[in-house]
């Protein structure tokens, strides 16, 4: 069963969302039947990179906080993330645009290594301070992950799997995504923001439920078994 998770790499709250998804999908008894696929989304598409602004500055910008509340904000999400057993850094992160860590992601997902990129993705901007802008950076990371470097660097190159990162953005409109994370079970139901591990262990149950139903192997009625042919059978 397919669990879609729309996310942006520089939502702090998509970070911690990971985690408690993570959490509720542990305890829950069918967790080898679930495929996650990360979606792509961007918060600010227009963002410019700026690696000499602070986070607290760009958040003053463009949120109008004061500095000292842009400051109180992350402390609190720094404070929750720890709850979760992350480090955030806040102070180390790098004001940067995250298409470019989109398409690279996409790639990820073709080769399987979807989950693997978009963790080293987060720890990158939220704990090392990393520019997930920078093509050197982003190399590092899917090298990390297990991708190939002269598939990944040619990826970086171009604009490979831009209609991708497209497409997810497209996809969010029109079911209704107004922010991140937004996690789509089986296709039928959503779960918005960073919920609680029960809340996703609930949003599991419900969906797997029904998946197996509908997937599942007709029972064969007794008696009802006669003679037939199969690959290995002796039919003419």
């Amino acid at each position: 069963m397919k669990v879609e998770i729309w996310s942006d790499v520089m939502c702090p709250f998509c970070y911690i969302g990971k985690r408690r998804f993570e959490s509720g999908l542990a305890e829950f008894e069918g967790r080898k039947d679930i495929e996650v696929e990360w979606k792509s989304f961007q918060l600010n598409p227009g963002m410019k990179t700026e690696p000499g602004k602070s986070i607290n500055q760009y958040l003053s910008e463009v949120k109008g906080w004061s500095p000292e509340e842009a400051r109180q904000m992350n402390d609190r999400v720094t404070g929750m993330a720890a709850a979760e057993g992350l480090h955030y850094d806040l102070d180390k992160a790098v004001v940067a645009n995250s298409f470019d860590a989109h398409r690279l992601l996409q790639f990820a997902k073709t080769n399987g290594l979807g989950d693997q990129l978009e963790e080293l993705l987060f720890r990158s901007y939220f704990t090392a301070g990393g520019n997930i802008a920078d093509h050197g950076t982003l190399l590092e990371l899917a090298l990390e992950a297990g991708l190939d470097r002269e598939a990944t660097a040619a990826v970086l190159a171009g604009d490979a799997y831009s209609d991708n990162v497209q497409q997810d953005i497209y996809e969010a409109g029109q079911i209704g995504v107004r922010g991140v994370p937004y996690f789509v079970f089986n296709d039928r139901y959503a779960v918005s923001g960073a919920q609680g591990a029960d809340t996703f262990r609930g949003a599991l149950e419900k969906s797997w439920g029904e998946w197996k139903s509908e997937n599942k192997q007709p029972e064969l009625l007794e008696g009802s078994a006669g003679e037939a042919c199969g690959p290995e059978g002796n039919c003419s």
